[in-house]
């Protein structure tokens, strides 16, 4: 395979000269296989390195390893370094199956074509001077291919088999030959030689700077000349007239532009050791001149190559950081934003959407004003119910109306919730949509995406950071934050937070990923004001507990009849010791569970008919919890034919069709049993029964599955007859154990294998150096140096903390340990070795975090030391001896079993134990673990107790009670006096109030009036003033007082709208304080409530001295 630009090697290196021709040949038609040949290329050559300077190999002899080793690092420039490190980045990301493209391919390319002839003036006799420039592969190539396709192919396929061969041979040339020792001069004059190439070849950091920022350009779809000159979209040292110079003229590192020939962007480009701040106003001025010559004036980027900055100046942002360049299409649209964006403050949510409900309007508004004031992020907590995916569609519909966003993203955790909010969302915005998937990976083409976030974790990089104009993030709590929050760092957009976890249960993460204050989201609607005002409905709480799930089954509390049940089912009574959180986990009772089902039945809130359960949910611990549950039922009640009651979960392929079933009310699917997959974000307003027969430990998922009951629904019950509250039945004694307002521990997420060895050799070379065993020391940091130079560079994480890895990375840094470093290895770098890819070598890792901890043990004395010995001999003994990998090394093998081995154990022994067996402890035997499947038992299970108790949310505890009393004193209108004269505002005797609480006792025991104070804690208002908050006011009393006051100052329509709100509410309500007239709905006529609506001081007095009739007399019967 001949090549265009690699000849030079031919005579000394025929390999690498074929494997560049390959390269060439792909690099426009298959860019994967290019870049793989080309990591074959720089392999090629470091092994050529180590055998010219006679270097000793690593163990592990992959290309990362070889590079890291600190004399390689020492005999070649660092310039050439980065080379080999970048070509080998590429080609790894085309052997794992990432896309990649041809400019990428090309630019690859050229780099090997420069470190060919650095290789060929240094170790072949070549001179810099004679380096001939560049030659692109010609466009052509794939054409020919395809038009000699057969006998390409069959050309092809005998040379690449051709280049297997001679990389065979070369590979086996050097295995035999041994490398004449050279002296230190010798190596030192080649070291002299191999700089005095790369300086000769103009490999220089500044080029180095540019391939970090053409990289990331190209990959978001600029045009940029790998020759380094300028093409149509982009232009380097572009002159820039208007500069504080003394010519007057500057030269801005890169200038991206339009197909109009105006500017999109520049970009200033520094050091990567400098602050990109640096170049923050050296942009500026090239922007203002820029903007002077063509009338447009581009969007300012400055960079380091690795920290981006984006400055819109011109639409007022500040500068803010970014972890990539925006494309052509997102510079565009961005800068026709600035003609077409209109205020959001002249944009009214639309009615259709919403409605009338203030909580949603103001929401709206509060993130409209936000997002006017600059700010991007906005954080929504508003209660499971009440609208939260509403609110969303209304704010994408107010931003695509006034020009700020034309592609929005919604994200959520799970595929219904993915379908639920695209059903809502595209109701009301008329705009092509796709899910995203792999399938739909590419599409460019919409406006509307709607994604899980697994799915979108998987892509998100192929989007360019400016893609998307708005994120919407449901359920956005803890795990947000702890798993998906590069989603949010990489899309530099406007992004809005949507969570129905009650603020004192939002983990500060999640507040700070918005740009908010801990405890101070954008927007806050509790359940407890939801229900207040009457936008959800309360809930009823009974505990149901049996003797089992109390004390659980234990042989010592088990009665005669149930041991003999026992027994007669074959069991053994005196093995069982279960205890009460085992129950459904460890052990099945079927009778346990037959109460369960039994007091729904038994207890739960009934259809309009009052014939069977209305829609329940009960929540179970484990699949196989739901299905028993469901046998149970379809036993005791076989009348409903195996439909009415089905499990829900992942285990079932048609979970989503059974979802859709459930929804339906015409459906006789009525009690959904699910295992994880209704307790979040699936509305069903139907629901009125939750069965909780599990139990719960986090707050925020308590929290979401009493939101499954808690939405309103009209004529449920027939015409009229709207759902008013529903019904909980705690088994577990969750509301117990939530009662106690404690916070919840906030868990550390898990270390990975690869942080936990990080962290054990840290600990190594910290108790060494404290030892004084400074051979230890050395060689546990050249570890550590590999492990930080093993962090993957493209991920969000690492690149957040390049700087302070490559102050690690420093000459000399590591190897002086100071406490400064060993906090900024334990506290910034560990954590990001979760990001080191492991997948195919756990095993090995494995092994490297037990023979580490056995060193520290060991310079410890610690008797924790025999442990780690026993645990190192246990593995190597399970070790599939007949298999090859194995039995190369069986000698040592057997060492490990001596006693002997361990008599004469130090660190260093150990190391090379690490060394030489990791790589084969995937061969060892693992043991076979087939646990036996939970028993299930059928003992009559006694002793059942079902209370009500209060829900410990006063509003809801309040909203009951206020429905049960209306209730029984509407029977009591008609008939009873007192009733009419509080109903009429008149006053009542003692004896009246008497006599009503003694009828009312009569009519339901459950209701005590005298309780109705509990909930005036604050104050004691006569029991008649209570009751008339409860029942309302006559009409026609209420009319009667404003009478007079409406002919006389209702002159508009205004005033006319505020009367009339004000006299609804107390005809509802009884009374009203005059602060509520501050307070919406009387804020949506003027914004300054009463006084923007009355502005005359004595209309306000009048109009208070008329509220005051209503409010409880002092002196008045207080009962």
């Amino acid at each position: 395979m001949d090549s265009i630009n690699f000849e030079m090697l031919r005579k000394q290196w025929p390999e690498l000269a074929t494997l560049g021709g390959f390269a060439e040949l792909y690099v426009r038609t298959d860019a994967s296989s290019a870049l793989i040949k080309l990591r074959t290329f720089a392999e090629q050559m470091v092994a050529g390195i180590y055998q010219f300077h006679n270097l000793a190999l690593p163990y592990q002899q992959n290309l990362f390893d070889l590079l890291a080793e600190e004399p390689f690092k020492q005999a070649v420039p660092k310039v050439v370094l980065d080379k080999l490190h970048q070509i080998r980045l590429d080609g790894n990301k085309a052997a794992h199956g990432k896309p990649v493209d041809s400019p990428a391919a090309l630019a690859c390319l050229r780099e090997a074509w420069g470190l060919g002839w650095w290789y060929f003036a240094t170790y072949g006799g070549g001179k810099a001077d004679e380096c001939f420039a560049f030659q692109e592969p010609p466009e052509d190539i794939k054409a020919k291919l395809k038009k000699e396709k057969k006998a390409a192919l069959e050309k092809l396929a005998a040379q690449e088999a051709q280049l297997q061969e001679l990389l065979q041979q070369v590979d086996a040339l050097r295995a035999q030959a041994k490398a004449a020792e050279k002296s230190e001069a010798e190596l030192h004059a080649l070291k002299t030689a191999g700089q005095a190439a790369a300086d000769a070849l103009k490999f220089d950091e500044a080029t180095t700077r540019k391939r970090l920022i053409d990289k990331q350009l190209i990959a978001v779809g600029w045009n940029i000349d790998p020759n380094g000159g300028n093409t149509a979209e982009v232009s380097l040292e572009e002159a820039v007239a208007h500069q504080p110079t003394t010519t007057g003229t500057g030269y801005a590192d890169y200038v991206l532009w339009d197909d109009t020939g105006k500017p999109l962007a520049v970009i200033e480009a520094k050091k990567t050791s400098a602050s990109p701040e640096n170049g923050r106003t050296q942009a500026k001025l090239y922007a203002d001149g820029l903007e002077k010559k063509h009338g447009q004036r581009p969007v300012i980027f400055y960079t380091n190559g690795f920290d981006i900055t984006i400055w819109d100046d011109a639409q007022g942002y500040p500068p803010r950081q970014i972890f990539g360049f925006y494309s052509k299409d997102s510079l565009q649209y961005l800068i026709r934003q600035r003609q077409t964006k209109q205020p959001l403050a002249k944009v009214e949510p639309k009615k259709e959407i919403i409605g009338t409900r203030m909580y949603q309007i103001q929401a709206i508004q509060a993130v409209c004003e936000r997002f006017s004031a600059k700010q991007r992020k906005a954080l929504i907590v508003q209660a499971t119910g009440t609208g939260k995916t509403r609110v969303a569609t209304a704010i994408i519909d107010a931003l695509v109306r006034a020009n700020w966003g034309i592609r929005v993203l919604f994200l959520c955790d799970r595929l219904e919730l993915r379908k639920q909010a695209k059903n809502t969302i595209t109701d009301f915005i008329k705009e092509p949509w796709t899910y995203v998937t792999s399938q739909t990976a590419q599409d460019r083409t919409k406006r509307l995406y709607f994604a899980t976030y697994p799915a979108m974790m998987k892509i998100f990089q192929t989007f360019d950071t400016g893609f998307f104009d708005l994120i919407i993030a449901d359920e956005s709590h803890r795990s947000i934050y702890n798993r998906y929050s590069d989603l949010f760092k990489w899309f530099d957009s406007l992004q809005v937070g949507l969570t129905a976890t009650p603020v004192d249960k939002i983990n500060r993460n999640t507040f700070r990923l918005f740009n908010c204050q801990d405890k101070y989201p954008t927007v806050y609607y509790p359940l407890e004001q939801a229900i207040k005002e009457h936008y959800l409905v309360p809930y009823e709480v009974y505990t149901h507990t049996t003797g089992f799930l109390r004390d659980g089954i234990k042989f010592n509390q088990l009665s005669e009849d149930q041991r003999e049940e026992l027994e007669d089912a074959g069991e053994n009574p005196e093995l069982f010791n279960f205890d009460p959180q085992d129950i459904d986990k460890k052990i099945f009772n079927r009778d346990t569970n037959r109460q369960i089902i039994r007091n729904l039945m038994e207890h739960g809130i009934r259809d309009g008919m009052g014939q069977l359960p209305g829609k329940t949910i009960i929540f179970a611990r484990n699949h196989n919890h739901a299905v028993l549950l469901a046998q149970v039922f379809d036993e005791l009640y076989p009348q409903y034919g195996g439909t009415f009651c089905q499990v829900i979960d992942n285990y079932d392929p048609r979970a989503e069709q059974l979802i859709d079933d459930f929804k339906d009310p015409a459906n006789p699917l009525t009690i959904a049993v699910s295992v994880d997959m209704l307790d979040t974000g699936i509305d069903v307003p139907e629901v009125v029964n939750l069965v909780f027969a599990k139990p719960i430990f986090s707050w925020v998922k308590f929290w979401q599955m009493i939101g499954r009951g808690t939405r309103l629904c009209e004529n449920l019950f027939g015409p009229g007859k709207d759902k008013k509250n529903f019904r909980i039945f705690d088994h577990w004694g969750n509301f117990e154990r939530f009662e106690i307002d404690r916070p919840e521990a906030d868990p550390a997420p898990s270390k990975s294998i690869m942080q936990l060895v990080f962290e054990a050799r840290i600990s190594l070379a910290e108790t060494a150096l404290a030892k004084g065993e400074l051979d230890t020391v050395r060689d546990t940091v050249e570890l550590i140096r590999k492990d930080l130079n093993a962090l993957p560079e493209e991920t969000i994480a690492v690149r957040e903390r390049w700087r302070e890895r490559s102050g690690l990375l420093a000459q000399g840094v590591l190897d002086q340990f100071a406490p400064a470093t060993v906090a900024a290895l334990r506290n910034e770098m560990a954590p990001l070795m979760q990001w080191v890819y492991t997948r195919d070598h756990s095993d090995a890792y494995a092994f490297d975090l037990l023979t580490v901890n056995a060193q520290v043990e060991l310079l410890r004395q610690s008797g924790r030391f025999t442990d780690c010995k026993d645990q190192i001999q246990e593995r190597v003994n399970g070790l599939l001896k007949h298999l090859n990998p194995v039995q190369a090394k069986i000698d040592l093998i057997k060492q490990v079993a001596s006693s002997e081995f361990w008599d004469m154990i130090n660190v260093a022994t150990l190391e090379t134990l690490r060394q030489e067996l990791r790589g084969i402890m995937h061969h060892r035997q693992k043991p076979t673990v087939n646990p036996l499947p939970p028993k299930t038992i059928d003992v009559a299970d006694g002793e059942v107790e079902l209370n009500r108790r209060t829900s410990n949310v006063k509003s809801i505890d309040m909203q009951l009670y206020r429905q049960l009393v209306e209730e029984t004193l509407e029977q009591l209108f008609v008939t009873n006096p007192a009733l009419q004269k509080i109903r009429r505002g008149e006053p009542v005797s003692q004896q009246d109030l008497n006599s009503l609480v003694s009828l009312v006792l009569t009519q339901n025991p459950d209701v005590n009036l005298e309780l109705l104070r509990e909930f005036f804690p604050d104050s004691t208002p006569p029991l008649d003033f209570i009751i008339r908050t409860i029942i309302g006011m006559e009409p026609e009393a209420v009319e009667e007082r404003f009478a007079a006051f409406a002919r006389r100052f209702a002159d508009n329509s205004r005033q006319t709208l505020f009367l009339r709100l004000l006299k609804n509410h107390i005809q509802k309500y009884g009374a009203i304080t005059v602060e509520k007239l501050y307070e919406e709905p009387f804020t949506t006529i003027a914004s300054d409530g009463l006084d923007g609506v009355f502005t005359s001081e004595d209309q306000v007095d009048e109009l208070i001295t008329i509220l005051e009739t209503f409010q409880p007399k002092t002196g008045a019967p207080t009962a």
